[in-house]
Formats: structure tokens, C-alpha cells, sequence
């Protein structure tokens, strides 16, 4: 228990000094060799003997330091990608609306417009929004969810997470609106 106590003491001691270091600006002086060969601990007041700084080199034996270039090796040609052949996603352009797919909570149901072949937006009609939590996971889910398929120029997205039954639901919608625009 003894110990215990001296611990805490030091520890406290410590953090106090630390403390008073911070909030008064004291700051630790180095060791100096002074002019009658006596060191100064790091933390003792300066104000006697005066310290004398004796420079180790002189300016005879202070080298420069020398720049130094290193070679670079010459710039390695990149090859510019070539766009992949457009695909012929068959859908025929105009605005389709897929089937409302149930999301636990409500349900989800999308429209896709589709132009020169290619998905170009999606918006939601119906997304669940009577409860708060429900309306924050789709705020944040469906414009992942509309941006992925838009690039993947189909309804294979990734779940997003936290948004598993919202991600399946919009799946399952958007495919019935691309099925639409095929036929």
C-alpha cells in the first residue's frame, strides 16, 4: 500500500511540474559547458556561473555541405487506355417505370430513363419514409445505389451496407423497369 501511495505521489508531482512547465513557459535549458568547467543540469536556474559556448569547430574545419544531384531516369512512356467498345445494352430510350419491390420498411420503386441506348437517371418514386431512421438510410443508400447503376449501365449493384433491404428492393425494381425498355 506504501508503494502504492509513493507512486501516486510521484506520478502526481510529476504531471503538476509538467503542468507549471506548460502554463508558465518554463522552458528546459541544454547542458552548457560553463567558464570554471561545471555543468548545468537541464532544469537548474542559469543565472550563475555564466556560461561560455565554446565552438567544437572552427571555421577552418567546417566542411560545406555539398549538393548532390541524383540522376533521374527518364520518364516511362504511359499508354493511354483505349475506351472499351461500346456494348449494345438493347434498351430503347424513353422513361420507364419499374415494379414497386417491398424494403421491409415500405417500398421502393424507381424510374429509369434511358437515352441513345444508355441508363442516364434514376429517381425514386416510393422509398420508405415513416419512420426517421428510414428516411436517413435511404437519403444516404439511394444516391449510391442510382450512381452505381448508372455506371454499370445495369441493375447488378453492390448491397449497400447498412441498406441491405433498400439495396435489394431498388435491384429488384430497377431490373423491372430494364426489362421494360428491352421489350
Amino acid at each position: 500500500m506504501k508503494k502504492y501511495i509513493l507512486s501516486s505521489i510521484v506520478v502526481i508531482s510529476f504531471l503538476g511540474y509538467s503542468f507549471y512547465q506548460r502554463a508558465f513557459g518554463v522552458q528546459q535549458t541544454p547542458v552548457i559547458s560553463t567558464s570554471n568547467s561545471s555543468k548545468i543540469s537541464q532544469n537548474s536556474p542559469t543565472t550563475t556561473p555564466t556560461p561560455t559556448i565554446v565552438p567544437t569547430d572552427t571555421p577552418a574545419t567546417i566542411k560545406p555541405n555539398k549538393i548532390q544531384t541524383i540522376p533521374t531516369a527518364p520518364p516511362i512512356p504511359t499508354a493511354t487506355p483505349t475506351p472499351a467498345p461500346a456494348v449494345a445494352s438493347g434498351y430503347k430510350d424513353g422513361i420507364y417505370t419499374g415494379d414497386p419491390a417491398d424494403a421491409f420498411y415500405g417500398n421502393i420503386q424507381v424510374q429509369a430513363t434511358i437515352n441513345s441506348g444508355k441508363i442516364t437517371n434514376i429517381q425514386f418514386l416510393q422509398a420508405p419514409n415513416d419512420r426517421s431512421t428510414s428516411i436517413e438510410i435511404n437519403q444516404q443508400a439511394d444516391p449510391i445505389l442510382a450512381q452505381e447503376a448508372i455506371q454499370t449501365q445495369n441493375a447488378n449493384v453492390d448491397i449497400v451496407s447498412g441498406a441491405t433491404d433498400s439495396s435489394q428492393a431498388f435491384v429488384q425494381s430497377l431490373q423491372s423497369a430494364l426489362d421494360k425498355a428491352k421489350s
